[in-house]
């Protein structure tokens, strides 16, 4: 799927406000039995995300909290797919396999 294609819908109306939202779950390197904060190369996950955070490219990020691990981050308006996925791609966790990331688009269609 091209992720562009989600900026306009089949009607041709340009949709608002779409983000290219970073899903991780766990990956090869996952330690079975030890949660999100028990694994090794999330501290460096951490801070490699805290820079999007700084530079004001992340809204919303952090793990989910269930049996499944993984997490997801959603960044600002403008970030563009193909930064989203060349950031996630950088991740230290996901570069020695502890998360695996996929880039979806998200079309906000409520909010305050």
């Amino acid at each position: 799927m091209r992720l562009e294609s989600w900026a306009t819908s089949s009607a041709g109306i340009r949709m608002k406000d779409i983000r290219y939202v970073v899903f991780h779950k766990p990956g090869p390197a996952w330690l079975a039995g030890k949660s999100m904060f028990e694994q090794p190369g999330v501290r460096a996950h951490v801070e490699h995300y805290r820079q999007w955070l700084e530079s004001g490219k992340l809204q919303h990020g952090g793990p989910h909290l269930d049996d499944t691990g993984g997490g997801m981050m959603i960044p600002s308006a403008g970030v563009s797919a193909e930064e989203a996925a060349a950031f996630a791609r950088e991740d230290p966790a996901v570069k020695d396999g502890t998360l695996l990331a996929e880039v979806r688009p998200w079309l906000i269609g409520m909010s305050r």
